[in-house]
């Protein structure tokens, strides 16, 4: 395809720029051939009307698809230009921060001015091992190149770090150093590049300035060769260096300084060593303030002197030197102040006594006279004769300078050397890594002579650049079989021959410089008439004839001619040198100058005199006779021209790698970009010529597989075959017409300079029309899914909107109905209202008028009542009166009258009686009338009487009323006075009521005046009240408030002591895990220096024995353990010390063991205290001794039965060892004696020996009945010991003194002093009495306990009676021991107050224990020895028996007798003990440590077998109290097998296997060592088998040890055998076929992600977890354990992906992100199934998982970075800004992170602690723990197979 067709609408281009060098533009139409213009509009939118050249008709510049932008090899980029290569590094180093680029074999470093995160070990570990296109672009990986290289081909190599000044050549060069130091793989050797970083100070002080570009500008160039051995580690150093800028000591131009080192000690001159210097500021002197730039900012020379003198130190220079050094450049300083004064125009003298000319002999230890007198003359010789000549003024202070140049320049050198020195190793050199920091391509306003050599170095290196370039292309098209034409390249040869060549500059320059009279213009003028208008490289400037101009590669250079004559010849008087040689108390300066005779040049020699060793040797100069006295006078152009020559060949010899350092900006400013200056730098650097040479030819290379995978799309369906070589072909013919734009290698595809760009632009078009079609079909049915989706919601909407109207619609006609009801009961309720109050209102009316009226009527008919009372009253009193006045009148005249009748009555009545017949007329009748009067007088009674009582009552009630109407009057009395004074009152109180009414005004006044006051407090009051409760809510509020915060503070303080506790929970653990971590690492660094021990004396045992040469880069992690642990649980040193010269005789000369001395320490303290106490006990035994004397008089004898009995005992052993010996050796002697048939046949003497053997064997029941013997005698010695005690006196002895006593009185006295006796004689009876009761008693117990004792020893031996013969001496010998224990305790209660007696006790009876326990031994080993010898017999004989049967007749076997058989007894239960003899040991260890298979042992035999074994085999040690044997065996199994792990230790099954037996030992020794704490799940009767005699905590120390180092080692097996597996597994393989495509890649190939065959996948991972967890399964490891390894595999699996992730741009995409978590998803899928979901495993994934989350989720606004800053809380920082830096779109529709974005979550995460480290540690091992897991299998039931060998164990 023509160029020209790319330039289409829209398509973009680079146009130069004055101020960017290159501006982005689009295309607003397409370009047709022809057009003049070209219509553009640039990136800020302004369009532009770009006019092509005439003549030419170039077109500008394409650009590359945004997908290639960033790309990690410019080589990749399909347009090879200077605007892209430009571009993209400005892109990876502004936007993604990325200092690095790679430039097809150059390495493009951009000074950052900022210190990066990107050196440290663990990156130096990432990249160690890779290959260089597999990870993103670094030094690391040159460096890794390189020392690959070198090992890989055996060939030196070279690394070329090249730049300007400030662009970072030395950090690179050191970073560089420092890989090679940390990945040689021997760590001790570090401090060779310590000592080479530690030259760095004294090198910069030295050999450093300040420039205008510069502050710390390196004015030479080194070349530093670092050594390494056969084993590819680093044995030394060597620094070569080149052109020191000795014009600068003596010359500086404005605003910069001279070499450091004259500033620090100026600013150092007030120290007092430093007095005798006399030096002062540096503006006093001449050579240092010519620049008047004496300072740097932010530097203290002062200080940098204090490190300069350090570093000096360090490297082996002494302080006298030191001293003399600085000597030496304070002289150079007064020198340069030395002032000349001249006499005429040929002659100058220097003043007399002048200071600085007398300071400068005094320091240099010379004549002053000798030295004014040549510094102002100089010699000349002749053939004839010699004289002496003045100089003139102009070339004295020349000579002075010159002078002072060659002092600095011979010191610079003598420091290098000693340097060297320093650096030399005495090993052998097998190979070389160059580091060349050497100035690039200089170019200033005035260019002097050393920029023409700077630029003549860079001109011999950029051909041998150009020449390499060259190479390696030609040999990936011959190795690719690509038809080869010449690619036409710069070939800068003619401007060397220009320079170098007879006749060139150079040349002429020698020339000139040795002519009497030349100058600087004379040999301008041979220049231009030697090149002048002959050469097109060779130019004159326009407006000078003092100048000339040289074409180089990089640039047009005008060189200045002043100067150069003079600097070349660096003329140095020989008198003046002779001077100074002559100087005598100055030792250090005729060292100076003792070896310029040897050297060649002085900046180009090696110290040590090596030559390297490379393929092609490099030949050494060689000095000819007569030249040495000459040497100096050589010229420096000359000089510097044979050591560049050395220099190429050396590096023409190695394979170089080249580092171009860039500096972006003159300012210094962090990650700043100046276009024009890096531009600049590219064109002088060769990295645009690198580019220039791989796009003539064909520069992108795509794999067959790479290229089917890309432009898959491209193809269809019937075009691809299964030959995808032939598809690719097939393809690229259809696609790309002109086959003159491509080629097919053997395995790639080679195509020229856009044809890639046009694939993708193919590519791009196809998939963006897939895109759009994919795009409007699920657009259209996202409209139809849109549309029904709306056709249904309308149809919802009308149903609910018309149900909604309806539904609004009743309502309107219920609200309708319901307002009428209201306004009716409204305007009713209106009107009823108005009624009611109407009505109210009118009877209100009413009711106040009636009332009025009633009240009126009221009034009026009250008047007229009253008036009524008053006139009834009134007139009831005048009727009264009336009544009264009458009715006295009436009773007056009734009086009268009734008076008058009743005199007139009596007359009558007087008359009548008078006469009788009247009485008799009155008589007549008169009965009958007395009759009727007795009636009517009894009538008249009643009446009477009825009248009585009525007159009675009427009296009553007339005395009634007249009480009452006295009453009446009484009250009416007292109303009356009452009524008057009542008036009386009522004057009173009228008076009172006007003064009340005073008063009530008064205080109704007051009472307003106090209501007013009242209400104003009240009002007041509210007020103050209404305030209080303000107040008082406020405080309720406030208190509430406070409560609030109070409960919240208070559960804050609780959530933050919690989280404290936590947290400081958090923190002990982590501490815990730290030290447990620490701890372990010092095991794995002890174990290492082990190792290393090992090797190193493995490797002396080589080189005394046979020496093989060979060239191979070993590992260094495989571990060697064999050190021997040798500690003592219950013995002294002085038992141990034996031991240990028995188990090490052939290391006598060894260091001493810390941890044997450490642990005999503290056995030491243990005896220590031990002895104290003991003291101490004794001083209270003795002190208890000295009160409780007279209890020991009461103490029983010692038994001597008991002693009898064990001295019988001992007798009855020592004489049946006797007897077996006898028997044995009769039996021997029988059998050697002859040798027929005859012998052991029936009835021979041999058979007749070996009954006679079998028969005493059961015999021994005998000697057990001697047993029951000696016994029974023993308790009666025990009864007869027993004395009854008389206490009764004899009778016969009393009736005799009574039949002596025959006088009375004698009797009497007898008998009185019989009865006291008898008295006295009961008294003593009862006492006596009660005391031989309690004897009595007491011997009562003793023979209880006596019978007791007695039955339990016959019991005892009738048990040994059934036991079998062999076992009956062991059972009597524990029951003896048992007895003794008993005995033992008697005796301790016995003598508790006589400690010295108790002591010998214990000594007597120890030794008779110690005698007893051997006669065991020595009778056990005696009857094991007689068992197999007899069943070897027996077994011959059954053998004789069988074949005499097969010969004897039937009948013969009837008529024999049957002989009497003993049937033998089984024997006792398997207690589970193994015993081995003391000689087996080594065989036990060699059959079930080193010659174990695990394999077997897994698959066939229970988990832990070795394991039950040694214990079992310890058991019995502790079972024997055999201390030495428990100590030797657990000795020999640690160091077992430790040599099994060192042999194996790279085979993960071994690995495994003896971690599981080592834990499972030591479970063991946990389980059964009788502590409560790991007793809790055993049986009774694994209780039983505890250990009894020892405690082996410390062993179990040394097995937990042992058994982290086997882990350790473990873990390092699995990451190597996971390691190369992972990164291609978890990263590179796509899991998901097709979701990510491969981008175009550089010349540095990256490993390939396609599948190709044994390149590892996930399954491949997921397997090998399989097999690992099988393995272990299977060796019975304990699942805690398990779960660690697991854990420990995962977080290794993470860490190195995530590693590889992060220092890889093309792993950094949405699709990968992609892939990974499918990858994690199926990891986690594999610890479901297992079951190991709680090991902690998954959260070592995090990082990853977040990670891979990071390359999915959104990066565009504030939302997305806050997701993800709360996402990513497993990362650091420095890690996601690194993620999000090196995303990269895999294809066109995906988007870059924005700068700014980055910057936002900078800033979010800025107040994140946490660690600035980039990579994880991805060689950390968690700490192990090891939790005790008893086992439930009982050792009885273990069975010993014998595929093991162990047939010489025997079961107890």
């Amino acid at each position: 395809m023509a160029a020209s067709e790319l330039y289409t609408k829209y398509a973009r281009v680079w146009i130069p720029d004055p101020e960017e060098v290159w501006k982005s533009a689009e295309l607003l139409k397409d370009y047709k051939p022809g057009d003049k213009v070209l219509q553009l509009r640039l990136e800020e939118g302004k369009d532009l009307e770009y006019c092509l050249d005439p003549k030419t008709k170039e077109l500008p510049p394409l650009r590359n698809p945004d997908i290639l932008v960033g790309e990690n090899d410019l080589t990749a980029l399909s347009y090879l230009h200077e605007p892209a290569v430009l571009h993209n590094l400005k892109v990876r180093f502004i936007d993604s921060k990325l200092i690095y680029t790679y430039c097809g074999i150059v390495l493009v470093a951009i000074n950052p001015y900022e210190q990066l995160p990107i050196y440290g070990e663990d990156i130096i570990n990432a990249y160690s091992g890779q290959n260089m296109g597999d990870m993103d672009p670094h030094i690391f990986a040159v460096a890794e190149e390189a020392y690959k290289q070198m090992a890989r081909d055996e060939r030196n190599q070279s690394i070329i770090v090249s730049g300007e000044s400030g662009a970072g050549k030395t950090v690179s060069a050191k970073y560089a150093m420092r890989y090679f130091a940390t990945v040689s793989g021997s760590a001790s050797e570090a401090n060779v590049e310590e000592k080479v970083l530690a030259s760095n100070p004294i090198m910069e002080s030295i050999g450093n300035a300040k420039t205008t570009r510069n502050d710390n500008s390196s004015r030479f160039g080194k070349y530093i060769e670092i050594g390494f051995d056969k084993r590819y580690r680093i044995i030394g150093a060597n620094m070569r260096t080149y052109l020191l800028e000795k014009s600068r000591v003596v010359f500086q131009a404005e605003e910069e300084r001279n070499y450091h080192i004259f500033y620090q000690l100026c600013a150092s001159a007030a120290l007092p060593e430093f007095k005798t210097l006399r030096l002062g500021n540096a503006n006093y002197f001449h050579y240092t303030k010519q620049g008047g730039s004496p300072v740097i900012d932010g530097i203290d020379d002062a200080k940098e002197m204090v490190n300069t003198r350090q570093a000096c130190t360090l490297l082996g220079i002494s302080d006298s030197y030191q001293m003399g050094i600085f000597r030496i450049l304070a002289g150079i300083l007064h020198l340069g102040n030395v002032e000349f004064a001249a006499r005429d125009s040929d002659s100058c003298t220097i003043p007399p006594k002048h200071d600085p000319l007398t300071i400068f002999c005094d320091l240099m230890g010379v004549e002053y006279e000798e030295m004014a007198h040549w510094l102002c003359h100089r010699k000349l010789a002749t053939a004839t004769e010699t004289y002496i000549k003045p100089v003139s003024k102009l070339h004295a202070i020349n000579a002075r300078d010159a002078l002072a140049k060659h002092i600095y320049a011979n010191l610079f050198n003598w420091i290098v050397d000693h340097v060297n020195k320093a650096l030399h190793s005495t090993v052998k050199q097998h190979s070389f890594i160059g580091v060349l920091d050497i100035y690039g391509f200089e170019t200033f306003e005035i260019n002097s002579f050393e920029q023409f050599c700077i630029n003549y170095a860079n001109e011999k290196l950029q051909q041998q650049f150009n020449m390499h370039v060259f190479k390696l292309e030609q040999e990936e098209y011959m190795k690719e079989q690509i038809p080869w034409t010449l690619i036409d390249f710069y070939d800068n040869q003619p401007c060397i021959n220009l320079i170098e060549a007879k006749m060139g500059v150079l040349d002429l320059l020698d020339e000139e410089c040795k002519m009497p009279k030349g100058s600087d213009d004379t040999w301008a003028q041979k220049l231009y008439n030697t090149h002048l208008n002959k050469c097109a490289l060779f130019e004159k400037p326009r407006l000078s004839n003092k100048a000339f101009i040289i074409k180089h590669f990089a640039d047009k250079v005008e060189y200045q001619c002043e100067g150069f004559l003079e600097k070349n010849k660096d003329t140095v008087y020989e008198e003046q040198i002779k001077v100074l040689k002559s100087s005598k108390k100055f030792k250090l300066l005729p060292e100076l100058f003792q070896d310029e005779e040897k050297v060649i040049s002085p900046t180009s020699a090696t110290s040590s005199g090596r030559v390297p060793l490379s393929r092609t040797p490099v030949k050494p100069a060689k000095a000819r006779p007569g030249q040495t006295s000459k040497e100096h006078k050589k010229t420096v152009g000359h000089q510097f021209r044979n050591s560049l020559h050395l220099l190429m060949e050396t590096l023409n010899a190695t394979t170089p790698h080249y580092v171009r350092c860039i500096k972006p900006n003159d300012f210094k400013f962090p990650f700043t970009f100046d276009e024009k200056r890096a531009v600049q730098q590219l064109r002088a650097c060769g990295v645009l010529e690198t580019i220039r040479i791989s796009a003539a030819g064909f520069p992108s290379r795509w794999t067959y597989q790479e290229f089917f995978s890309r432009y898959r799309v491209l193809m269809k369906q019937k075009d691809v075959l299964s030959d995808r070589k032939q598809t690719c072909k097939n393809v690229l013919e259809k696609l790309i017409l002109d086959k003159d734009k491509y080629q097919f290698g053997k395995t790639k595809i080679f195509f020229r300079a856009g044809q890639v760009a046009y694939l993708e632009k193919i590519r791009a078009d196809k998939l963006r029309a897939a895109c759009i079609r994919i795009q409007k079909t699920i657009r259209g049915w996202l409209m139809r899914k849109k549309y029904m989706r709306m056709r249904k919601a309308a149809i919802t909407i009308q149903r609910y909107v018309r149900g909604y109207q309806a539904r609004c619609y009743a309502k309107f006609l219920r609200r309708t109905r319901a307002a009428i009801i209201i306004q009716k009961f409204q305007r009713m309720y209106v009107v009823r209202k108005r009624y009611q109050c109407m009505r109210d209102a009118t009877i209100a009316l009413q009711a106040l008028l009636r009332g009025y009226l009633v009240r009126n009527k009221y009034q009026m008919m009250l008047r007229e009542h009253k008036s009524i009372i008053i006139q009834k009253h009134v007139r009831g009193w005048l009727a009264r009166v009336h009544y009264r006045r009458t009715l006295k009148a009436i009773v007056y005249l009734q009086c009268c009258y009734r008076r008058m009748m009743a005199k007139r009555e009596l007359k009558k009545l007087k008359i009548e009686a008078r006469s009788v017949e009247r009485y008799k007329k009155l008589h007549i009748g008169l009965e009958n009338k007395i009759m009727q009067l007795q009636r009517k007088i009894d009538e008249q009674n009643k009446e009477y009487k009825s009248l009585l009582e009525k007159m009675n009552n009427l009296e009553i009630t007339y005395s009634t009323e007249t009480e009452k109407l006295r009453s009446d009057v009484e009250r009416l009395r007292m109303s009356e006075e009452e009524a008057k004074n009542a008036t009386n009152r009522v004057l009173s109180l009228q008076e009172e009521i006007a003064k009340l009414r005073k008063e009530l005004q008064q205080t109704q006044t007051e009472k307003k005046t106090i209501e007013e006051w009242a209400d104003k407090y009240k009002h007041e009051t509210e007020q103050l009240v209404s305030e209080l409760k303000e107040q008082n809510t406020l405080l309720k509020t406030e208190k509430e408030e406070l409560n609030r915060r109070i409960h919240d503070q208070a559960k804050e303080i609780t959530e933050t002591m919690e989280k404290k506790l936590v947290e400081e929970t958090k923190q002990l653990e982590l501490d815990l895990n730290d030290e447990r971590l620490r701890y372990q690492n010092l095991l794995n660094e002890f174990s290492r220096l082990e190792e290393r021990y090992d090797d190193l004396k493995d490797e002396m045992n080589l080189m005394v024995s046979i020496p093989k040469p060979g060239h191979k880069r070993t590992d260094s992690t495989h571990s060697s353990n064999e050190s021997e642990y040798t500690f003592s649980s219950e013995i002294t040193e002085a038992e141990d010390l034996p031991l240990r010269m028995e188990q090490e005789p052939s290391e006598k000369k060894a260091p001493l063991d810390m941890s044997l001395f450490l642990k005999l320490q503290k056995r030491v303290t243990e005896l220590e205290q031990e002895k104290q106490s003991l003291q101490d006990e004794l001083d209270r035994k003795e002190e208890q001794a000295l009160r409780a004397k007279a209890k020991e008089e009461e103490r029983p004898p010692i038994r001597g039965a008991e002693l009898e009995y064990e001295s019988l005992k001992r007798q009855e052993l020592e004489s049946e060892n006797k007897k077996l010996k006898n028997e044995l050796n009769e039996l021997q002697k029988a059998l050697t004696e002859t040798r027929s048939p005859e012998v052991t046949a029936p009835g021979a003497p041999a058979y007749r020996v070996l009954l006679d053997q079998l028969t005493s064997v059961s015999e021994e029941l005998e000697v057990r009945k001697e047993e029951v013997l000696i016994l029974r005698s023993q308790l009666v010695s025990q009864k007869e010991a027993i004395q009854p005690k008389n206490t009764m006196t004899d009778s016969t002895i009393l009736l005799e003194d009574v039949q002596k006593m025959k006088d009375k009185g004698e009797i009497a006295q007898a008998y009185i002093g019989l009865k006291e006796t008898n008295r006295l004689l009961e008294s003593q009876l009862q006492s006596q009495k009660k005391s031989h009761e309690n004897e009595l008693e007491s011997l009562r117990g003793e023979i209880q306990s006596l019978k007791e004792e007695n039955n339990r020893q016959q019991q005892l031996l009738a048990q040994n009676l059934q036991l079998p013969p062999e076992a009956r001496i062991e059972a009597s010998l524990q029951h003896e021991i048992t007895r003794l224990t008993n005995e033992n305790l008697f005796y301790e209660e016995l003598y508790a107050d006589d400690p010295k007696k108790y002591q010998s006790y214990r000594i007597s009876l120890y030794k008779r224990m110690i005698d007893l326990m051997e006669q065991l031994e020595k009778q056990d080993k005696t009857v094991r020895k007689l068992k197999k010898q007899l069943k070897v017999f027996a077994k011959k004989i059954g053998e004789l028996e069988v074949g005499q049967m097969e010969n004897i007749s039937p009948g013969q076997i009837i008529d024999e007798p049957i002989r009497p058989v003993n049937i033998p007894r089984k024997e006792k239960d398997f207690q589970g003990m193994l015993e081995y003899k003391k000689e087996d040991e080594q065989k036990l260890v060699k059959n079930l440590i080193l010659e174990l298979k695990p394999r077997g042992v897994a698959v066939n035999l229970i988990p832990g077998l070795p394991a039950y074994i040694l214990f079992m085999c310890v058991r019995h040690a502790d079972y024997l109290n055999d201390d030495q044997k428990v100590r030797s065996l657990l000795t020999s199994t640690i160091n077992g097998i430790k040599k099994v792990l060192k042999k194996r230790g790279d085979d993960f099954e071994t690995v495994s296997f003896w971690l599981s037996n080592t834990c499972r030992f030591l479970h063991c020794l946990k389980q059964y060592s009788g502590e409560e704490g790991f007793m809790k799940h055993n049986t009774p009767r694994q209780n039983e088998h505890c250990l009894t005699n020892f405690d082996l905590a410390e062993y179990r120390q040394v097995l937990s040890d042992l058994a982290i180092q086997i882990y350790q080692q473990l873990v390092r097996v699995l990451e190597n055998i996971l390691q190369p597996m992972i990164v291609s597994g978890m990263l590179e393989h796509e899991t998901i076929q097709g979701v990510s495509g491969v981008k175009p890649t550089g010349l540095r190939k990256r490993t390939s992600s396609i599948a190709d065959e044994g390149t590892y996948t996930l399954d491949s991972i997921i397997r090998q977890l399989n097999s690992f967890h099988s393995v272990m399964c299977q060796h019975g490891m304990d699942p805690e354990l398990i779960k660690q390894v697991v854990k420990q595999m995962f977080y290794i699996i993470g860490a190195v992906t995530l590693n590889n992730l992060l220092l890889r741009k093309d792993m950094c995409s949405w699709s990968k992100g992609m892939q990974i978590r499918y990858n994690v998803s199926q990891l986690e899928e594999w610890l479901r199934d297992k079951n190991l979901m709680n090991s902690g495993a998954k959260e070592t994934l995090e990082p990853l998982i977040q990670a891979a989350q990071l390359l999915q989720v959104k990066k565009k606004t504030d939302e997305d970075a806050e997701a993800i800053c709360s996402m990513c809380n497993a990362l650091t920082t420095a890690q996601i800004v690194k993620v999000l830096n090196l995303y990269t779109p895999v294809n066109e529709f995906e988007e870059r992170v924005l700068v700014s974005f980055i910057r936002t979550i900078q800033l979010r995460l800025r107040d994140r602690k946490d660690s600035p480290q980039l990579l994880m540690d991805a060689k950390h091992i968690f700490p192990v723990t090891f939790p005790f897991n008893p086992s439930s299998l009982a050792l009885e039931t273990i069975q010993i197979p014998a595929s093991l060998g162990l047939g010489f164990i025997s079961r107890v």
